[in-house]
Parts: C-alpha cells; sequence; structure tokens
C-alpha cells in the first residue's frame, strides 16, 4: 500500500500548496519513477519524484523527525506567509527548511502578541487546532472597564456571537486598576478574534492581549519578542499525547542544535521590533513587572514598555 498521495506529499515537502500541486501535476510537470504522474497517484519511501526534471528527496511522513517552534509574536506582525500589504510575517523570522515548511498552529490578529506554535507536522498542526480537540489556548488581557462578577458569569456559561456560542472556559483577575485591569482567560476553541469579541459583547474594550499558553505549552520565560526556541523532544511528546499521535523516533534536538538551544535559554537573545532591530529598552525592571505576571510566572508580560 503506498503511503500518501502525490500533491499531498509535495506540499508537505514545502513545494506550495495541495491545490498548486495539483495544477504542476495537471501539467505533465512531475514524474514517479520515470513515468508521467497523475492526480490521485500515491507515492511511497523510495519512489524516485521529479518536479521539472529535478530530484524530489522523499521521505514518508511517519519517518520525518518531528519539529515544533515556540515564537514570541510582536505587534505589527501578520499571521501569514506573505502580506499583500507589504507588512512583516510570522514566518520571515523563522529557520529555513529544506523539502519541507512550517505549518502555523492558530492564528492571532497584527495587535495581539505572545505564544505562536509552528510544526512541520501538517496531522499534528490540523489536530491541535481543530475545536474537536478541545486544546486549551490561555490569554493574559488588558480590559478597559470592570469585568463584574455578572459579567464574568455571563462569558463563562456563553455568548451568541455572530458566528455561534463561544464562551471563555476560566476568567480570573490579574491584577492592575483603572485602565490597567488584567485576567487571566481560556479558550478550547481559536475563532476570529474570539477573546476580544468575547469582552466586546459586554461592553468591553481590550487594549493587549497576550496569548501565554497554547495547549501543553507556555510561553516560555526566557523568550524575547520576535524570536524563536525549538522545542525538545520531552515538550512535543507531551503535545503529541495531547492530541493522541504516536511518538516518531528522532524527535527533539541533537548535537549542535540542542547546545544552541541551551546556550539561548542561558542567555535570552534581545527582543526584535518587527522593522528586524533589537529592542534594547523591552526588558523590564523587576519591579515594575505588569499585573498580568503575578500569579503565574508563565503568564508574564515583558514587554508593557513596546
Amino acid at each position: 500500500m503506498k503511503d500518501e498521495k502525490l500533491q499531498k506529499a509535495l506540499a508537505r515537502m514545502g513545494l506550495g500548496s495541495r491545490r498548486q500541486m495539483e495544477e504542476v501535476i495537471k501539467a505533465g510537470r512531475v514524474s514517479v519513477n520515470n513515468g508521467p504522474a497523475t492526480i490521485g497517484d500515491r507515492v511511497s519511501q523510495g519512489d524516485e519524484i521529479r518536479v521539472d526534471g529535478r530530484q524530489i528527496k522523499y521521505t514518508a511522513e511517519n519517518e520525518k523527525r518531528r519539529r515544533v517552534i515556540a515564537y514570541y509574536k510582536p505587534e505589527g506582525e501578520v499571521c501569514s506567509a506573505k502580506d499583500p500589504e507589504g507588512r512583516p510575517t510570522v514566518f520571515e523570522r523563522l529557520p529555513k527548511l529544506t523539502h519541507d515548511r512550517w505549518v502555523m498552529v492558530g492564528r492571532l490578529d497584527i495587535n495581539s502578541t505572545g505564544l505562536l506554535l509552528f510544526t512541520n507536522d501538517g496531522e499534528m498542526a490540523h489536530r491541535l487546532m481543530h475545536p474537536s480537540g478541545e486544546v486549551t489556548r490561555e490569554y493574559a488581557v488588558r480590559v478597559l472597564g470592570e469585568v463584574t462578577p455578572d459579567i464574568a458569569r455571563t462569558l463563562t456559561a456563553g455568548v451568541v456571537l455572530e458566528d455561534g456560542m463561544a464562551k471563555f472556559e476560566d476568567i480570573k483577575e490579574g491584577g492592575g486598576e483603572g485602565v490597567n485591569k488584567w485576567y487571566h482567560v481560556q479558550l478550547k476553541e481559536g475563532r476570529n478574534r474570539e477573546v476580544r469579541r468575547l469582552f466586546e459583547s459586554q461592553g468591553l474594550k481590550v487594549s493587549r492581549l497576550l496569548r501565554t499558553r497554547y495547549g501543553t505549552i507556555a510561553l516560555p520565560k526566557e523568550l524575547r519578542t520576535g524570536r524563536f526556541l525549538e522545542l525538545d523532544k520531552k515538550d512535543i511528546n507531551t503535545l503529541t499525547d495531547l492530541v493522541s499521535l504516536r511518538p516518531r523516533y528522532g524527535t527533539g534536538l541533537h548535537g549542535a542544535a540542542k547546545e544552541k538551544q541551551e546556550r539561548i535559554r542561558s542567555k535570552p537573545l534581545k527582543a526584535r521590533r518587527p522593522d528586524g532591530r533589537s529592542d534594547n529598552s523591552s526588558a523590564k525592571p523587576k519591579s515594575s513587572a505588569s499585573p498580568a505576571s503575578r500569579g503565574s510566572r508563565n503568564t508574564r508580560d515583558r514587554n508593557d514598555k513596546r
């Protein structure tokens, strides 16, 4: 039995979307084992695949080393591979892959910051994002206005938005006062601007939104805005266990890559703004930590002066 459809394999190896690969196949630009390829052909390890005459190194999905990156998204970056308006995108900072591609797990709007996960495993990304997985996302939110006990009960019971019922799984105060009041909220789905729309349904406005956790992965305390860390085997396996995926041989960091990540963790790189420059002012003195940091070291907002 062949492993997977040809167009899916080509897309997974980073040559384009599945639909684009179907067009490339239809145009007669792809061959498998020296014969012309057709839509629906299946390929497996050992098959010779060529696109425009260039041989493509094929690795079966279940034999590929699973990789995951935690990225601290700053304000001003767009969650897409390319932006027609020329704005910076979250993909521009990621390490390059050969015959593979990064898949983004969930999205954050241009004005939101915090944790974004990327993986080279499309099935893993799909399961982490799909509502049926009920994977928890956690946010630190600065709200203009008071979240009364009645409003908190309403937001956790459920509110009808334009795209259906939505609710927070949990909402807790995070400190602060006046226009600097923070809350910690949890969701089990990731609809467009859902956190903001839930608060807006109660006449409240979100002025800052920071994602602090996705599933089992918290925003690393040593990670600065515009920087990434690659996760090691233990953290990756907690994610795959969460969505009932089998672990893969070779998952995690090895050799020089592992040593590099250990250096970054012990001596974090400076924050980077969307324009690419280092932000020397982003590190805040301990005495001025924002209210979002109180009560949980995993929900620390280290960039309130941005």
